[in-house]
């Protein structure tokens, strides 16, 4: 089978990671760390916002089955776009939202995604989404995985991942 990997930051990767897993043509999601300085970075030291990486995403998918286009869709109406450096309450550089591409098919489409966006003017305010090259990507660590599946009464999970989850959940079908 033939794979392609998208990686996006779009806040917490609990988040993120939940929403992609709905997805047909999904393979595999893990949550890492990209975008900044320091090598092997642990979680607490990308809560600090130091070392400049972002919490993301980064998917494993089959793109006879998902198309690049429809995981920036997604990507676009499951966060805001338009806050710098913050979702929700979380607020720091690490939860900005950027995509990293990983070949020039992708940088091309992300910029014609957000361009359409702009011009449709789709969002109140201007998109701060960063368009960058994927760099190295940092695996998080192991309780991070699958984290709102395992975790689902947790209060974080209830109060802000199970409502994007479920307004999701509505709109796709």
């Amino acid at each position: 089978m033939n794979t392609e990997t998208a990686t996006f930051g779009g806040g917490c990767f609990w988040c993120t990671e939940v929403i992609f897993q709905q997805l047909k043509g999904v393979i595999s999601i893990k949550p890492g760390y990209m975008g900044g300085q320091r090598e092997h970075p642990t979680y607490e030291q990308v809560c600090t916002g130091a070392t400049g990486h972002a919490e993301v995403s980064q998917i494993i998918y089959d793109p006879e089955q998902l198309e690049y286009r429809e995981l920036l869709s997604v990507f676009f109406k499951t966060h805001d776009p338009t806050t710098l450096n913050r979702q929700g309450n979380d607020v720091g550089t690490q939860y900005r939202s950027v995509i990293f591409y990983h070949n020039e098919k992708q940088r091309l489409e992300a910029w014609d995604f957000v361009r359409v966006l702009s011009d449709e003017e789709i969002f109140d305010n201007p998109i701060v989404t960063e368009i960058v090259p994927a760099s190295t990507f940092y695996e998080a660590e192991d309780y991070h995985h699958n984290y709102y599946n395992k975790n689902p009464n947790q209060g974080y999970c209830v109060a802000v991942i199970q409502p994007k989850l479920q307004k999701f959940l509505k709109n796709l079908h």
